[in-house]
Order: C-alpha cells, then structure tokens, then sequence
C-alpha cells in the first residue's frame, strides 16, 4: 500500500520540531556551502516559518545562511531562472527588460502525489524518458514531503534554436517540456499506479495521472522552489540529493537532517545534451498546436468588454466555486481570477476589493506581499482570457468544469455570453409589460 499521508497531530510536533534544530543544522558549514553554491546567479528566498522574506535577495556569504536562520529562517527557496544580476529584480521590470538580466534557466521537474509511492514511480518513469532522449546527467532529489524534485540544468539545453534565444523563452520552452513529458509518461504511469490501487491488472484507473501531475505553475516567471539541503516546515526532513539509483528503495528517515550525507545536486551535464528533448517537445507541441501563432495572436490582440450591471450569478460555476475560497491550489486559482476579473473589465478597486474578499476565505489566506506581486504583475501586461476550461488549471484546484462551462471555452465567454443572454430576457420582459 502506498505511503499514507502525514497525520496532522504528527506534523505539528515535527514543525515544533524544525524550530528546535535549524540553529544547529545550519550551522554547520557544509550545510552552509552546499546552498551557497547552489544559489550562484539565482534569486531566493529564506521562509520564515510562517512567510517568506523580502524579494529580490540573494546570498553573497556562505556565512549568510546561517545569519538568516538566526533570525528565525526555517528553509530556503531559490529561482529556476538564473541572472545576471538577482539583486536588480524588481516587479516593475518589463518582459523585455527580464529577458536581458536572465542569462539562463534550469529545467525544474516538480513531481509530488497524495502518496510517496507514487511520486517515486512518476519520478523513475520520467528518469526512463529523459535517458531515452539521450540526457544521462539528472539531478534529483526529495522535496522534503511527499514528493521529487528533478533538475536539467541550463548548460545540457543549447542556447539558440531556429534563431531563438532559449534564454529568452523562459517560461515558454520549459512548460513544453513538462507537458510533453506528462504525455509521453501518462500510460505506463496509469499501468504502474493501477498495479498497486486495483488487484485486478486487466482494470486501469485512467485518472492516476493527475494524481502525480508534474506542476506547471512552478514554470512561471520568478517561481521558487526549496533549494536543495533546505529543510522542510510540516516534516522537519532536509530536501536530500538521491541518485536514480537509490530512488527505489528512498524512504523518509533518509532525509534525517542529522544523518545525511551531502551530494550535489546540480548534474555534470555535457553541453546540448538537452538539445533532443528540446527539439523533440517543441515538435510535438507544434503538431499538438498547429495554429498556435495564430492563437497567440488572437490572445494578444484581446479586447476586454466592459460589462454593465454585472453579477455574480453571470459568472460560470467554477468561478463561484473558487471564490468560495480554497485549500490548495491557490495560486493557480489567483491567476485564473486575475485574468478572468481584467477580461470582463472589472475596474481596479473592484478588482482588488474580490481578491482580498477571495483570499480571506482561504483556509491559509495567500500573503499580501504575494497577492499584491502578482496584481502588479497583471496589471503591467496586456490582457488576456483566463485559461480555457479544458487546461490542467482548474483539475489543479480540485474543480472539475461542468459540460456546459466547456462548450463555452473560457469563463470570459461564458460570463459575457451569460450576461448578455439575462439583458435581452429582462429586455424582452420590459418590452412586454410596457406594452400591456
């Protein structure tokens, strides 16, 4: 049986737990190099238990991350992409201005599961797929709950494809990726998990893969993930470097953060050995997505429309359901909110007004600091439709749109369309009475 979840009364002692050793467990001046090293040229972030810190920061002294966890930082979290310069970051930056600061990006493979048996499966499976494109040099390691990190480090991908700087088509190239790889790895995912859900081998539970979905959220813009080593709040494990080869037989008592043995977790990888997984995605997405530039140009072009007197009863139902606040995914339902609100032209006080009522329903309210990162961040670039209902968005969030809702495409469309239907009936209605 796969490994059960973490009873909540255990996490809270093992959260006690971190605040009692990250002195001691930081202290130590391996623990300190081996995050230094690895935070070269990236953006991170100390969490502070309960928060993160300020944003942009970076680590110019071994000796700092010991300094951080004195003042009570609990774990560390780092960019995917790397820069010039982190320090220069800021929210008012502009995608053309990004792109010259960032001199790179890792691609960051984020597999984690309601169960730890099955993220190790997906994990094995995707190691199998990269080695078949020829990638030998994997970093992998535990996430420090329940799930794998893997990493394809910038040096393996080529730097220009077809004329394109790869540098600069970060978030676009690595999402491809992902998304290719969770196709290439769904079916033999599905017969592995049914194996251990279901006795009978001839019955497949074809939903299993979104049980162990690789985050594509993860691939956005100045997204952080825990920095190998790091420690984790709700386990109180360190975010170990395993070897595919240990990934097996892994169980958590090996990321005891007083026993581990330190390895490193960025791969030597040879240069363009990424080149035929790059080159293999981008093929298949553009079969996937043959008019994709001309979808692009239809997003780009987008015109929001200006609705009068509108209600919440215009809005399609997994929109009222995501704003009757959410456990998990929140994120992901921030962004969908985001741009659905811009695209029905909801002024900005009445904008920031939903999202602050939003988030108070959450039953871990996303922090300010983040919220309002991310309506400077909308609000710098041009509008465009939230996603589609047919995208792994809202599967994300535990929502699954109704029959209805997908032949509407998008919750814009079905609001306007929605909006507009209930006018000419109240029109309609009116017209009536008035002339009886």
């Amino acid at each position: 049986m796969p490994n059960e979840e973490i009873p909540k009364k255990e996490i809270s002692i093992k959260e006690e737990r971190i605040r009692q050793i990250t002195h001691l467990y930081y202290s130590r001046p391996e623990i300190q190099k081996i995050i230094y090293d690895f935070s070269i040229n990236r953006e991170i972030s100390p969490r502070y238990f309960e928060g993160f810190g300020k944003r942009p920061d970076s680590l110019q002294y071994k000796s700092d991350v010991f300094q951080m966890a004195k003042k009570g930082a609990t774990s560390f979290h780092c960019s995917e992409e790397l820069w010039e310069d982190p320090l220069k970051l800021s929210t008012d930056l502009k995608e053309k201005q990004l792109n010259e600061l960032r001199i790179g990006w890792d691609l960051l493979i984020d597999i984690d599961s309601k169960y730890l048996d099955y993220s190790k499966i997906s994990a094995q499976i995707i190691i199998e797929i990269l080695n078949f494109h020829g990638i030998k040099n994997i970093g992998l390691k535990f996430s420090g709950n329940k799930g794998f990190h893997i990493l394809i480090p910038w040096k393996a991908f080529p730097k220009e494809i077809n004329g394109i700087k790869t540098s600069d088509m970060f978030p676009k190239y690595p999402r491809i990726i992902t998304k290719y790889l969770i196709e290439k790895t769904k079916s033999k995912l599905i017969e592995k998990i049914s194996e251990i859900e279901r006795p009978n081998k001839y019955v497949k539970d074809f939903s299993v893969s979104e049980k162990v979905m690789p985050d594509i959220i993860l691939v956005s813009p100045r997204h952080l993930f825990r920095m190998p080593y790091s420690l984790h709040e709700k386990t109180a494990l360190a975010s170990v470097v395993l070897s595919p080869e240990e990934l097996k037989d892994f169980q958590p008592k090996d990321a005891d953060p007083m026993k581990i043995k330190l390895k490193n977790f960025m791969p030597d990888s040879k240069e363009g050995e990424a080149k035929e997984l790059l080159v293999q995605a981008l093929d298949w997405n553009k079969q996937q997505n043959p008019d994709e530039k001309e979808t692009e140009k239809r997003e780009f072009d987008f015109k929001p429309v200006k609705l009068e007197n509108l209600s919440e009863e215009h809005f399609s139902p997994s929109i009222k359901k995501i704003l009757e606040g959410i456990s998990d995914g929140k994120k992901r339902a921030l962004f969908v909110l985001l741009n659905f609100f811009r695209s029905i032209g909801m002024e900005k006080d009445e904008l920031e007004k939903r999202i602050t009522a939003w988030n108070e329903k959450n039953e871990v309210p996303l922090k300010q600091g983040y919220i309002k990162s991310q309506l400077l961040w909308s609000y710098r670039n041009k509008i465009v439709p939230p996603p589609n209902f047919d995208k792994d968005y809202y599967k994300g969030i535990g929502i699954i749109p109704t029959p209805e809702e997908l032949r509407y495409k998008n919750p814009s469309n079905y609001t306007i369309k929605k909006h507009q239907s209930i006018n000419n009936t109240n029109k309609k209605s009116n017209k009536f009475k008035n002339n009886n």
